[in-house]
């Protein structure tokens, strides 16, 4: 083998070199939020807004519409010098999911008082921007680094329930029950919205079709109740205490038991 031949890698060696990738991107430097931003190679051009126009982008076209080419077309400007703000797709994400955050910042004022009304602004803040930016969902699963909002969002979260005389351990929980809350109950509007959007009115009624001889069955009592007579409208009829007003106060409904159950349920104050 000459010199200029490479050796295979052992598998010891491959494992240091991961490491050593590992703690290059755990360097502060590496992460985007402490780089500063190149100087001046174009009028007008930040992070931010290349953020804002991948943002917009999301929004109109969805996630799987973002590239670099596609922003840089948007902004006017040429591909690789986007590269000198943003160094890839997860950086990207990092400023987009962070611009999404910062729409949940509330004034300060709104968190002051009963941990409810808080929390409940908290709740419906959320819940209106996720639906703002249905494909965030469906970016969740990529990796992101966090960024100032992040924090700030969490700060906000821990002053609203500050007040609450439990143990941390019992208010971190709180906050998770709220996120998880807003979370699966906008997911799922989301997710409505998009077959409303998409639906295929012959699968449809091939589905109704299906529903009906199964139902003709007469093993499903209890969904042969619910969608008495006509099936196409006992469905329709469901499906509309699942969207519009109906959703509103549902969410609403559930956020209120939500904080009833954790006041049930939080320990009682010791008497002196």
């Amino acid at each position: 083998m000459s010199p200029r031949e490479k050796r295979p890698q052992s598998r010891k060696t491959r494992a240091s070199t991961r490491r050593r990738g590992a703690a290059k991107a755990d360097r502060p430097e590496e992460i985007i939020w402490r780089r500063e931003e190149p100087g001046a190679r174009r009028a007008g051009l930040s992070r931010g807004q290349i953020g804002a126009a991948a943002l917009a982008i999301a929004d109109a076209e969805g996630f799987d519409a973002l590239s670099m080419r596609r922003i840089a077309r948007e902004l006017d400007a040429g591909t690789m010098t986007l590269y000198h703000y943003v160094r890839n797709k997860d950086e990207l994400l990092s400023l987009m999911w962070d611009a999404v955050i910062g729409e949940l910042i509330l004034p300060d004022e709104a968190l002051s008082g009963d941990w409810r009304v808080a929390l409940t602004r908290r709740a419906r803040t959320t819940r209106e921007t996720f639906k703002r930016h249905p494909w965030i969902f469906g970016a969740m699963s990529q990796p992101a680094q966090s960024g100032p909002n992040g924090l700030r969002q969490f700060e906000q979260s821990l002053e609203a329930v500050r007040k609450l005389q439990v143990p941390t351990r019992d208010r971190l929980e709180l906050i998770g029950l709220v996120e998880d809350y807003v979370f699966g109950f906008t997911l799922r509007e989301v997710l409505q919205q998009m077959y409303d959007d998409q639906g295929d009115p012959n699968m449809a009624e091939s589905g109704i079709a299906f529903f009906e001889s199964e139902l003709a069955t007469g093993e499903y009592p209890n969904s042969s109740k619910l969608f008495r007579g006509d099936l196409a409208t006992g469905m329709q009829r469901v499906m509309e205490s699942f969207s519009g007003k109906a959703n509103d106060r549902r969410f609403e409904r559930g956020l209120k038991a939500l904080f009833d159950g954790f006041e049930a349920n939080r320990p009682k104050p010791k008497k002196p």
